[in-house]
Parts: structure tokens; sequence; C-alpha cells
């Protein structure tokens, strides 16, 4: 696969370049769309015009006129300068779409910088080359400078990269596979740091994990239904559709398919065991189609991203303008990005209350105390439910929204920020706590199931414990389970658990 640069990307497109390793190209227009915005940026230094970023200092220093002399090495200075990210770097998936999504802006043709910066980031890219970017150090506005900055001194010869697993500095990296550091020139400092990318990639990343933890969940939950005798009825498409929101009418299709010919369910359905199951089990409908509709919203916005062109100032080709503006504000996407935490601490807070019922034999119908069969002597999945609350726990310390806090910088002129891109790394971190509950569903339901025998669960969900037991045996005796949940969360990330589901059963929704 191939990915072309100045073409409209989809969240596929990024995937493929950051995860799957895919090729990126440049559009045979892309040069050409480029050119004139450079001409113009060419013409405001040759007629020392003042214009913020070329002929000026940057932030609060944009009433501070810089020498046309100075004006090259002024870019340099920018980039050094504003490199001050630290903490954990960020995973090499997110550097790769950060670098993608910096040579799509670029490409629109509204920066002012030469083709060659935008082939460099694909050059590297293709090599291999990947910048080292701390992940901690941006307000969000004027974008992400900070991890940007980063980002953009290897073109430079400077910082440092990452090939092929190992770290050496810019100017060896680059020497290692042929290319040449750059020196900047006009507006080219400023163009590489003035952007979204940061929060964008990961942004981006994080739904499409969401979204394949959406479907696994309710992959999980139909085990749980079964495996605690829950019933099906709940799940009546006349029912659900009595209330119009679409997150909830797939998610009840997607229940019904998964139960579809279960003998479980099928042995107590016209009993009268119970009246009603617990919200936990018979609103799952409501409740993940509920965060299944914030994902939809959190997914428009980063599209909406996706396909705008990023930087101050703008050049304005048709005008024949530079313009300084606030396109670089990350509120949209910040907001977004909280919303997606909280969506996410949701599908693991009900999925622990339904872990909770499985290993509770006054809640799960038969099954044994802690679903082992010589409990007292054996914990069975007890402790399991301790690391799911833990978890969930520290989800809702995660997911206070970073977007309704601002602290003014740079000496009151950038007097609001967006923090957006401290949401999109607790929305990550949310996530993959969210992968492990998950997870710990699926093994304690996978138990429960088995506990079940002789009755066979339905197709889909059936699939679904095979599948477990693939990478996890029936707990017998007792265990350390801890590598057991890393696996199935890492099945979960990946897809490969609703892979195997649907390969029996056909796409959930």
């Amino acid at each position: 696969m191939t990915v072309l640069i100045g073409k409209d990307l989809t969240f596929e497109d990024v995937v493929a370049v950051a995860t799957g390793g895919a090729e990126v190209a440049i559009a045979p227009d892309v040069a050409d769309r480029m050119e004139p915005a450079r001409r113009i940026v060419a013409e405001v230094v040759a007629a020392k015009r003042t214009v913020y970023g070329i002929s000026t200092g940057i932030g609060d220093l944009a009433n501070v006129r810089i020498d046309p002399a100075e004006a090259e090495r002024l870019q340099r200075d920018i980039v050094r300068s504003h490199a001050t990210a630290v903490g954990p770097r960020l995973p090499t998936n997110v550097v790769r779409a950060m670098m993608l999504l910096r040579a799509r802006t670029f490409a629109f043709g509204i920066s002012g910088i030469r083709f060659e910066i935008l082939e460099r980031l694909v050059n590297m890219l293709n090599a291999g080359v990947h910048p080292v970017v701390p992940s901690q150090g941006s307000l969000g506005a004027s974008g992400d400078l900070a991890p940007l900055a980063h980002l953009a001194l290897p073109l430079m010869g400077e910082g440092e990269v990452e090939i092929d697993g190992r770290v050496t500095d810019g100017a060896s990296g680059l020497r290692s596979k042929g290319l040449h550091p750059f020196a900047l020139t006009h507006k080219e400092g400023l163009s590489l740091v003035n952007g979204t990318e940061a929060m964008l990639a990961l942004g981006i990343l994080s739904v499409v994990g969401a979204e394949r933890l959406a479907r696994a969940a309710d992959v999980t939950s139909a085990m749980t239904v079964e495996a605690c005798l829950g019933t099906d009825r709940a799940f009546d498409p006349g029912l659900i559709a009595l209330r119009k929101h679409p997150g909830a009418v797939s998610v009840a299709a997607n229940l019904r398919a998964l139960l579809s010919g279960s003998a479980i369910v099928s042995s107590h359905r016209h009993s009268e065991h119970l009246v009603q199951d617990a919200y936990s089990l018979r609103c799952i409908p409501q409740v993940h189609g509920a965060y299944r509709d914030g994902l939809a919203y959190v997914r428009s916005m980063l599209e909406a991203e996706l396909g705008s062109a990023i930087d101050n100032p703008s050049v304005m080709v048709d005008t024949h303008e530079v313009l300084s503006g606030g396109n670089f504000h990350g509120e949209a996407l910040g907001l977004a990005l909280d919303h997606l935490g909280l969506c996410l601490t949701g599908f693991a807070t009900i999925a622990e209350r339904r872990v909770a019922r499985l290993v509770d034999p006054d809640l799960n119908n038969g099954l044994p105390a802690f679903l082992t069969e010589d409990p007292g002597r054996r914990s069975g999945f007890m402790i399991t439910q301790y690391t799911a609350a833990s978890l969930v726990s520290e989800n809702r310390s995660l997911c206070w929204p970073a977007s309704s806090d601002s602290i003014p910088s740079s000496a009151g002129q950038e007097d609001h920020v967006s923090m957006g891109m401290t949401s999109a790394r607790k929305a990550a971190s949310i996530l993959a706590n969210g992968e492990h509950v998950i997870a710990i569903e699926g093994l304690a339901a996978a138990q429960g199931l088995d506990l079940r025998e002789p009755l066979e669960p339905a197709a889909g969900t059936g699939a679904g414990r095979s599948f477990i037991r693939t990478l996890s045996p029936r707990l017998d005796d007792d265990r350390p389970l801890s590598g057991d949940i890393e696996a199935l969360s890492a099945a979960i990330a990946s897809g490969d658990l609703l892979a195997t589901v649907e390969s029996e059963m056909g796409s959930l929704r």
C-alpha cells in the first residue's frame, strides 16, 4: 500500500503509515502547488515587509523587527528554542503519524516553505528515520510547539532519531540513510513547529483503538450475559428502536448476533429465575451505545482536522497576503479528546461491574465463588476483579477534562490555550487501561462459560471463548494471570480477538 501526500487522507491511511509501515509518495502536482506561496514569502523578504515570524520575533516578541540578514538564523533558533519537551518518548507509530500529518499540511501550499522540506519528511518516513519526540510540554496552542520542534530538529542534523530501535544523533542518523541536514530559510522553522499534529496523530490512533475496543466489549459482554444466565429479550429490535440512538441499535444488533443459537440462553428462556437482569447486563445497548455515539463525534472532529491545513501565518495565494490567525488552536481537538477519554472510561466501568457479578456467587446465578470449583483453597478470579477496579479508578482520575484548563503563556500574548495534547495523552492511557479491563472480562466470562458445560455457548461467543483459550488455558489450579491478561489485551488492541469472532459469525457493527 502506498499513501499519497497531496490527496485527502483517511484514518486508514494514517494507521497504515504509522503502524503498518506503508510507503509514502508525493502527488505529482504538490511541488507546483507549493511554489506560489513560497514566491510570496520571498517577495515579503525582498520588500522588507513586517510579517509575523518572517521578519519579526514570535509570541510576545512579535513587535521586535528582525534584520533580513538574521532572518534565516531566526528560523533555526525558533526550532532550537522550542525544543523543550520532556518526559517519556512518544511511541514510534505516533511519531510516524506526526511526520505524515505535517507533510500533509505542507502539501496544501499555504505554508510558504520549500518543497524540499516536505520531501525530506517523506524520505525520512520511508527510510525509517524517526525523530525522538518527548511527550510532555505542549499547551495545544500555538499547536504542539514543543513536540513539533523535536520532530524538526533532525532535519537540521540536530536532536536525536530512532532507527530500527536504536537511538542516535540526528546528523548520524541522516548520514546512515544517505540524507543531509537542511539549513532552514524564511518561515520554515516557524512552519515546522506550528501545528496540531501531535495531538491529532495520537488522537487518530486512539480513536481507531477505541473503535476496536467498543466491538470487543460487545463480544466479552455477550459472553458475560451467557455465563450469568442473562436474557437476550432486552435486546429485542423493536424494544431498542423505541429510542432513536444509533449506537444502541448497533450494539443490540451485535448482541443478538453474538448470542444467536445459544444453548445456554435457550436453557432458561422461559424460566422464572429472574424478572429482569441487572443494568450492567440489561442496559449494555444503551450504555455501550452512548459511548459509541460519543466516539462518532470524536471521529468527526478529528476527520475535520485531518482535512485541514494548520499553520500560522498562512499564505493566502489568491489574495497575495500573509495572514496571522488562530488556526493552530487545539480547542476543537482537546474537547473531543477529553470526550474520548470519558467514553473509554465508561466502557471499562461497566465491564468491571460485569466482572464483579461473574465472581460473586450471590449475583452470578449458580457459578461457584470466584469462578473456581474449589473456592476457599483456591482464589480463582478473585484478584482479577481487584485489578479491574484499580484500572477503572485510575481512568476516572485521568478523564478529568484537560481542555477545561488554560494557563496563559508568552507574557500574556497566548492567554488561552487548549491543553489538547494533554487530553490526547490521557485518552491513550485510558484506552490502554480499558483494553486490560475488557481482557479481564473476557477471561472471566470464558471461565464462566466453561463452568456451564455441558451447555454450549452461541457460535459467536463460542468463537470468542475458543480464541481466548489459545492464549489462556482454563483456570483449574491457581496460577499468575498477569501474562494471560496482557496477552488478551494485546489481542484486543490488535483486533485479533475481533477478527476471529467475525470469521465465525460475520462482521459486527
